[in-house]
């Protein structure tokens, strides 16, 4: 049972940095066109506070035998710290701006007063469960983040501002945490990334829903971009 759960922990880890990584390539159009477009930042700062309280969950003086938690979030704290500012940088509205920078903020007086309320206030088994609990809450916030898009999708019937890739490694990592935590006997990281799986699902199904939709939309506006320049003198 041990062996299987640290294969879990592994193959968790891997999707994991699939997961952090997969937004490159939505960055990489954001830099290009040095705009974020209709693209939200919300999700990366949502991810970065998941990442910090998870990464503290799971060291040795929190939560012990989860070790291989707190390596893969401390590497995704610094992969979102990246994406946070890229956002903030090319941020053509304002009010976007703003609202990311401000979230920004909230995330790290919420870390912090996590993290210090935990090392001065709590020992031993108070400490897991209380950090525990901070992790959980904001870990399905984390995975219910992309709902605004999903409203996106199914009210533009368009799958552009919601990449294949990010979908399939949320319901990936999802599912691979998910069973980590249940052969660990953790609810703290069993729950949030069973929830994870499921709203990674229901993105696949809306993308596989959706998909033809966009291709569709796309071969009407070429045809009738042909047309208007046939009609042209």
């Amino acid at each position: 049972m041990e062996v299987l759960h640290f294969v879990f922990g592994i193959f968790g880890n891997a999707t994991a940095l699939f997961l952090f990584l997969a937004p490159a390539i939505t960055f990489k159009r954001i830099i290009k066109s040095r705009s974020t477009e209709d693209f939200s930042g919300v999700p990366y700062v949502a991810t970065l506070l998941n990442c910090l309280l998870s990464a503290w969950y799971g060291l040795p003086f929190v939560s012990p035998h989860n070790l291989l938690v707190s390596t893969i979030n401390g590497a995704g704290v610094a992969i979102e710290s990246v994406y946070v500012l890229l956002f903030l940088i090319f941020a053509v509205d304002r009010k976007a701006r703003a609202k990311v920078g401000g979230l920004l903020c909230l995330v790290l007086l919420l870390f912090s007063a996590v993290a210090l309320v935990s090392m001065l206030a709590l020992h031993g088994q108070h400490r897991k469960i209380f950090c525990g609990f901070a992790a959980t809450i904001f870990s399905i916030c984390m995975y219910a983040s992309p709902l605004s898009i999903m409203r996106l999708v199914i009210k533009t019937k368009s799958v552009e501002y919601m990449p294949f890739f990010l979908s399939l490694f949320v319901f990936l990592c999802g599912t691979s945490w998910f069973v980590y935590g249940l052969l660990g006997r953790d609810p703290f990281v069993a729950v949030p990334n069973g929830f994870g799986c499921g709203l990674g699902a229901l993105q696949l199904i809306i993308y596989a829903i959706y998909r033809d939709w966009s291709g569709k939309k796309k071969e009407k506006e070429k045809k009738n971009g042909a047309e208007a320049m046939a009609v042209v003198p």
